[in-house]
């Protein structure tokens, strides 16, 4: 499997080469084309682990409820991916360890891939954040998105994010999630509300643009109309 990221950071989009019989999994509307000998699959979770309750968890977790699986044929084939906002996009090889995804920005996978959904808890929901995250590890490819660039920051010690800028993370840093400012107030009165604060040692990935605060700003236009 190989993956070609182009036209990053604004507008990207991943063209993803398969060798003969394999498989690439890729969240629901991910697709822009296909070319050569490929067949696709849909289900609620992995390929031949399909499940309606692992459905629903994604569902929850800001992803679509279905995944769909791109198999090659003897001549091998290609998919071309694209996440829904406007964006980069970013290609990783996962060695056994495992990283941390915010909602939204899973775009596909390669087999030995698995991912699970992880609960962020009520101080995300009186932010207006998602409440939920995926646990994504294993041995394979991952392609992930954001809104606007993407980037990684190294940690080591202390490093304090804005929940809305976060893409991932490695599972071996610990965070909490606590108020951006002294109080409350003043957190959420100077827009940033709640911020992750990062502990140890490894990445993170950030992007540029905030979805949400974005759909703050739009959504009023877009109902007066």
């Amino acid at each position: 499997m190989q993956t070609e990221i182009v036209h990053s950071p604004g507008n990207a989009a991943a063209r993803v080469q398969l060798e003969p019989g394999e498989t690439i999994t890729a969240e629901g509307g991910a697709m822009i084309a296909i070319g050569g000998e490929v067949t696709i699959e849909t289900s609620t979770h992995q390929k031949g682990k399909g499940g309606f309750i692992k459905g629903l968890k994604r569902l929850l977790g800001g992803e679509s409820f279905f995944l769909n699986h791109f198999t090659a044929g003897t001549s091998g084939g290609e998919v071309w991916l694209a996440q829904t906002l406007p964006g980069d996009m970013m290609k990783m090889a996962l060695e056994g360890q495992s990283i941390i995804v915010q909602a939204g920005s899973f775009v596909a996978c390669s087999a030995g891939v698995g991912m699970d959904v992880g609960w962020q808890g009520f101080k995300n929901l009186l932010s207006g954040e998602s409440m939920f995250w995926l646990r994504i590890g294993g041995n394979g490819r991952l392609i992930l998105s954001s809104y606007g660039a993407i980037y990684p920051v190294a940690v080591n010690g202390e490093y304090i994010v804005d929940t809305g800028h976060i893409v991932a993370f490695d599972e071996t840093l610990n965070f909490k999630l606590s108020k951006a400012g002294k109080s409350w107030w003043s957190s959420f009165l100077g827009g940033e509300g709640l911020v992750c604060r990062f502990q140890g040692q490894g990445i993170v990935w950030c992007q540029s643009h905030n979805a949400p605060s974005f759909g703050a700003i739009i959504g009023p236009k877009l109902r007066a109309r």
